[in-house]
């Protein structure tokens, strides 16, 4: 079996610039973290380069599928501080910032609009542009390496001391079912969901920015679910202790019995050489990876519905009699465990929101928060209590209608923040109703709809796609539905869910009635008859505190697919039609 080469080399920063710019450079997201770095980190990273002292040697990987590109192994903080520096994003630690104009390339992309340039009042001098665009960065490439060769090096590279934590050691480089779902679901509730390989220009888009730091990158830690309830602090996302939190949970739930609350029990379960780890993994087989992701998505919702009942509060300042600021990721597992043992072992679902919101206030009082309740048995006494005091709340089910198809409030979430950097994937539209004073049924939206689910399905045959009706990109489109429909839009990264129930209640039907339409309207189109019947055979609603969300998924086709005899393609986030022969053969070459 062929082995992995490694070839030395050094690579002056304006050719890795360029590389870049050019998105060459890649980020696997199954084991490499977010940006990370403090500014005064970015800042002596650059002070180094400027006094021209040897830094770490970067270690990137030659990809397979596309010549000349490479995966980022070791480096990703240094190169992103290099490249940001260059894009004027920090200053230095004397507060002068990279002077474009000495280096044409960059400020040809800034002109173009390929990112925005401060302005300040001191520059390093022409002289520094010059030191910091020539030095030589020691690149280690690995050529012809296999993914497992890959992990195994990003793996031992992070137990060589690296400053991570605790759940980013245990992440690093692990490949199973396990830590694949716990990263999955936390990428869910954090916003920044992405395909696994991403070009290192997107990471900002899914990387966290918190409240004192103000790097420019796109999510809100106050925003995120586990902060904006008070579950953990903005620093605890930095360290991963979102993924600490659903690993505890996740390992609870699956497993024959509740585990205790403990480093060392959680990396028994990431160390594949204990019988604590096989034990999760075959449970975790068993139980389907899948199917727990969309449970704890589903408690999660249900939790935050309770939260949301009128005057809407913080979990952590509903629970809590006396105010507090503190994390409290173990009382949260406790009620999460709850919701989860009454919802999907008991097969009941609530009834009466307010009435678990009135029991849980200061719930705090009744349950043991200490450090000490963090042994099995503990956990166990305080998951019944609290199961005991909302279970008057809960009815029987029925025939328990599985909520695996559903998206949850978190995944629509999740997919708005996406479709700003997956352009051509996914679309978001508000309607179909005109915006104008008055209110009917647009044609033209409609058929744009319908055209841009036959553009999506042509993006090829590994592709897959979302349509979301009920949020809007603009904010004036925003702000007219809000006064037309008397609604509050919820802002969701930059885009704005106006939800579609206002449209029934303007039509004078049900919600029922509206999902309908649009399935009607799908069913009789002109599309292609397999991609129709994919597409419905996949759409979804969730209701979304009140304001109503459709979600229409594009599953990859075989085939080049079909609008009324007319092809269409995505450009970016545009739909457009293939106006010649030779463009609908290049189309049809995907498959």
């Amino acid at each position: 079996m062929a082995m992995a080469e490694l070839a030395s080399q050094q690579t002056p920063i304006q050719s890795v610039y360029t590389w870049y710019r050019e998105d060459k450079l890649y980020v696997n997201r199954r084991y490499q973290r977010k940006l990370v770095w403090t500014l005064e980190e970015k800042q002596k990273l650059v002070e180094s380069i400027l006094k021209k002292y040897p830094i770490p040697a970067i270690l990137i990987a030659e990809r397979e599928e596309e010549a000349g590109t490479y995966e980022i192994i070791d480096g990703l903080q240094r190169l992103h501080a290099i490249v940001s520096f260059i894009e004027t994003s920090f200053p230095t630690l004397e507060g002068e910032l990279f002077d474009l104009n000495f280096f044409p390339t960059a400020l040809a992309y800034s002109v173009d609009g390929n990112f925005s340039a401060e302005t300040a009042d001191e520059y390093i001098t022409q002289k520094q542009v010059s030191t910091l665009l020539d030095y030589p960065l020691a690149l280690s490439v690995m050529r012809q390496a296999t993914d497992a060769e890959i992990n195994d090096v990003f793996d031992r590279i992070n137990t060589y001391g690296h400053r991570l934590s605790d759940q980013e050691r245990r992440q690093a480089g692990v490949q199973n079912d396990f830590s694949n779902m716990v990263r999955l679901i936390a990428c869910t509730l954090r916003g920044d969901e992405s395909s696994d390989t991403l070009v290192l220009r997107a990471m900002p888009a899914i990387s966290i920015d918190l409240p004192k730091t103000k790097h420019g990158y796109e999510i809100q830690a106050d925003e995120v679910f586990w902060v904006n309830q008070g579950i953990l602090k903005s620093t605890d996302l930095r360290d991963s202790m979102d993924e600490q939190c659903i690993a505890d949970i996740a390992a609870c739930i699956v497993g024959p019995d509740l585990i205790e609350r403990s480093k060392d029990s959680l990396d028994k379960i990431y160390n594949f050489e204990t019988a604590e780890s096989n034990q999760i993994m075959n449970a975790m087989e068993v139980y389907g990876a899948d199917r727990f992701a969309k449970e704890f998505k589903h408690c999660a919702d249900e939790i935050l519905k309770v939260c949301h009942v009128a005057p809407a509060n913080k979990l952590r300042n509903i629970v809590f009699k006396t105010k507090t600021t503190n994390a409290f990721p173990s009382f949260f597992a406790v009620i999460m465990i709850a919701f989860h043992e009454l919802i999907f072992k008991e097969k009941k679902r609530i009834s009466d929101y307010a009435g678990i919101r009135k029991i849980i206030t200061n719930l705090n009082e009744r349950v043991e928060t200490s450090k000490k309740s963090t042994s099995p048995q503990e956990r166990r006494i305080n998951v019944n209590t609290i199961k005991m005091l909302i279970d008057n709340f809960f009815v029987a089910a029925g025939e328990f209608e599985p909520i695996y198809g559903d998206h949850a409030t978190a995944d629509i979430d999740a997919l708005i923040k996406r479709s700003e950097i997956e352009l051509p994937n996914y679309e978001l539209k508000q309607g179909m109703l005109s915006l104008g004073t008055e209110r009917k049924v647009d044609k033209n939206l409609i058929a744009k709809v319908l055209k841009t689910i036959c553009a999506i399905a042509n993006n090829g045959p590994k592709q897959m796609g979302k349509l979301i009706l009920g949020v809007t990109d603009k904010k004036a489109d925003a702000d007219k539905v809000a006064r037309l429909d008397s609604i509050v839009p919820t802002k969701v990264g930059h885009r704005f869910v106006v939800g579609i129930a206002r449209e029934a209640k303007q039509l004078e039907i049900s919600v029922e009635e509206y999902y309908s339409r649009w399935k009607r309207s799908i069913a009789e189109s002109k599309l292609s008859d397999s991609l129709k019947m994919s597409v419905l055979s996949s759409m979804d609603y969730n209701s979304y505190f009140g304001l109503g969300v459709i979600v229409i998924t594009i599953k990859p086709q075989q085939d080049i697919s079909y609008f009324g005899g007319e092809v269409y393609w995505r450009d970016g986030d545009e739909t457009k039609k293939a106006e010649d022969a030779k463009q609908v053969a290049t189309i049809a070459k995907r498959f």
